[in-house]
C-alpha cells in the first residue's frame, strides 16, 4: 500500500475492532468513535512514525498530531513538566514516552492503543519486536531472499509514484534504499550533508562513488558554513517542544528544504543499525545491564554542576541520571521522527522510513544473530550485487570529529554564553555554576551545556498562539465532549 488511507482503517476496525493495529503496516496515527461500543479507540503505529497527543481535562477528551494545536484549547495550562525538562538538561531527550514538556498534554507511545470509555482510559501495548517467533531455514540463502523481498516490498509502500528524494549518506543503509529505489521507480534525486575541512569526513567521496554506480544526481549540502544554532529561516528554532531544538539545526532544516524543493516525500537509511548492526537477545540485555547495575566498580553518574539543587531534588535526578532509560532507542527515534514531521519542520514534506517496517523489523528479530545481523551481514549479501564495493565493504563510520566542538573552538560563541535569560530558565539552572563554552573539554559536557541555552531559547519563544475561545468539539451522548485539533 502506497498510505493508509481513512477507509482502509475504518474496514480494518470494522473486522477485527481493536485488533486492527494487528493488521496494519506504516506510520499512522489515528482516533475511532465508535458508537456501538461508546468508546474512543486511538492507535500510533509501532515505531512512532506519525505523532499522538492528547489532553483530558473536564471531562473533556482532546487529540491531535500537533502539540501546538492542542495548546490553543483554553483549557490546557502553560505548566511544565518539570521532569521532562530534567530528562532534556540530563540526556537530551524525554525519557518518558508517555508524556510532553506541558503537564496537561500527553503522548501516545509508539505501538500502544488508547480506549476511552465510561470517562476512563486506558493504554494498552499490541507490539514489541521481541515477540516475534523464531524463523530457520536450512538453506543460508533463504534468509537473504526473505530478508530482500521484504526491505524492498517496504521501499516501494512508501515510495510516490513517479520521484523520490533520498536523504543518502556514504554508508550501507541510506545507499540500498536509493539502490532499491532506483530499481523501481526512475527519478531519485540523492541529498547528502558532508563537510570539507571542519572535521574530518569522507560522505562526500562514498556518497559520490554511490551515486554514480546507482545513476542518481546528487547534490551536496556542504555543513563547514553553518555555525552554531544557525537559524537559514525564519522558524527553524520555534519548535513545540525543547527536545527538537539542536546545536546543528541549520544544516538539518537546510536539507529538508533541499529534499522537499525535489518532491514532497523523501526517504531515509534510518535505522538500520539498531536492528542488523549491535542487535541482541532481550536475555542479553537485560544480563548485561544487572551487570551494570550489580558491578561495585562503576561508578555512580554526578548530575552537571549548573543543575539547580532544589529542582534536581523536587524531581529526583540524581536517581534518574544513574538509572538506565527502559527504551533508549525508543526514545531517540521518537524524537527524531517527530522532529521530522511538518509540524515542527514547517515543510510540506513527507519523510519515511523503510527500515521501519514493522514487516522488516520483525524477520530480523526472527533469524539467529549470528551470522544475520552482526555488522549488518544479511544486508551486505543482499546488496552486493547492486552497491559498489567500496560502499559494501565500508565498516560503520561514525564522524571522526564533532562538529559543535570544533565550531567553539574556532569561531566566537560569546553570544550563546551571555544572552537574555528567562525567569522560568533559574529554577532549572544555576547560571553561576555554568561553565563558558570554550572550557568545555568533552563532546558530553558541550551538548549538555548548549541544551541549556536551547532551553532558554525555548522558554523565551515558545508562547502559544492566540487560544481558541472554543475548541472543535463534538459531544458522545453522555456528556462527555471530544475535541478535535487536528485529524490525525
Amino acid at each position: 500500500m502506497k498510505s493508509l488511507a481513512t477507509d482502509s482503517i475504518l474496514r480494518a476496525y470494522e473486522s477485527w475492532g481493536e485488533d486492527c493495529v494487528n493488521h496494519l503496516i506504516g506510520g499512522f496515527a489515528f482516533a475511532i468513535w465508535d458508537e456501538r461500543e461508546q468508546r474512543f479507540f486511538c492507535a500510533r503505529d509501532h515505531f512512532g512514525v506519525k505523532p499522538f497527543f492528547y489532553t483530558y481535562i473536564d471531562n473533556e477528551f482532546a487529540f491531535s498530531t500537533s502539540l501546538n494545536e492542542l495548546r490553543q484549547n483554553p483549557k490546557v495550562s502553560d505548566a511544565l513538566n518539570e521532569t521532562a525538562i530534567g530528562d532534556y538538561l540530563l540526556f537530551g531527550v524525554n525519557q518518558d514516552l508517555s508524556t510532553t514538556i506541558f503537564k496537561d498534554i500527553q503522548r501516545l507511545p509508539p505501538g500502544h492503543t488508547l480506549t476511552l470509555a465510561n470517562g476512563s482510559i486506558k493504554i494498552r501495548r499490541y507490539w514489541s519486536p521481541e515477540a516475534a517467533k523464531e524463523i530457520r531455514y536450512r538453506n543460508p540463502e533463504s534468509y537473504v531472499e526473505h530478508f530482500s523481498e521484504l526491505l524492498s516490498q517496504a521501499v516501494a509502500d512508501r515510495l510516490p509514484a513517479d520521484r523520490v528524494a533520498i536523504m543518502m549518506s556514504g554508508g550501507l543503509d541510506s545507499t540500498s534504499i536509493a539502490a532499491i529505489a532506483r530499481n523501481q521507480i526512475k527519478d531519485v534525486q540523492a541529498c547528502t550533508v558532508v563537510y570539507d575541512s571542519l572535521i574530518p569526513d569522507e560522505e562526500r567521496h562514498y556518497s559520490t562513488v554511490a551515486a554514480n554506480h546507482l545513476g542518481i544526481p546528487i547534490t551536496h549540502l556542504n555543513a563547514d558554513r553553518y555555525s552554531l544554532f544557525d537559524e537559514q529561516m525564519s522558524g527553524d528554532m520555534d519548535q513545540p517542544e525543547p527536545f527538537l531544538l539542536s546545536p546543528l539545526t541549520g544544516q538539518f532544516h537546510e536539507l529538508l528544504r533541499l529534499c522537499a524543493k525535489f518532491d514532497h516525500v523523501a526517504l531515509t537509511g534510518y535505522d538500520g543499525d539498531a536492528f542488523m548492526n549491535e542487535c541482541r537477545s532481550s536475555r542479553f540485555r537485560i544480563r548485561s545491564r544487572l551487570k551494570r547495575l550489580l558491578s561495585k566498580s562503576t561508578p555512580a553518574r554526578m548530575l552537571p554542576e549548573w543543575i539547580d539543587e532544589s529542582f534536581a531534588k523536587r524531581t529526583n535526578l540524581l536517581d534518574r541520571v544513574n538509572q538506565p532509560a527502559a527504551n533508549p532507542l525508543n526514545t531517540i527515534a521518537t524524537a527524531l521522527f517527530e522532529g521530522y514531521d511538518p509540524a515542527a519542520t514547517k515543510l510540506a514534506l513527507e519523510v519515511r522510513h523503510p527500515f521501519m517496517d514493522v514487516r522488516l523489523v520483525e524477520y530480523l528479530f526472527s533469524i539467529p544473530v549470528n551470522p544475520w545481523r552482526r555488522n549488518k551481514h544479511i544486508l551486505r549479501q543482499a546488496m552486493k550485487d547492486q552497491l559498489p564495493v567500496a560502499v559494501l565493504n565500508r565498516p560503520k563510520t561514525p564522524l571522526a570529529g564533532d562538529p559543535a566542538l570544533q565550531l567553539v573552538r574556532r569561531a566566537s560563541v560569546r553570544w550563546l554564553d551571555s544572552f537574555e535569560v528567562s525567569p522560568q530558565l533559574r529554577a532549572f539552572v544555576n547560571l553561576n555554576r555554568r561553565r563558558k563554552l570554550t572550557d568545555e573539554e568533552t563532546s558530553d559536557g558541550l551538548w549538555a551545556n548548549l541544551r541549556v541555552f536551547a532551553l532558554n531559547y525555548w522558554l523565551t519563544h515558545s508562547q502559544p498562539a492566540v487560544r481558541r475561545t472554543s475548541p472543535n468539539t463534538g459531544n458522545n451522548g453522555r456528556g462527555q465532549r471530544i475535541s478535535i485539533a487536528q485529524t490525525a
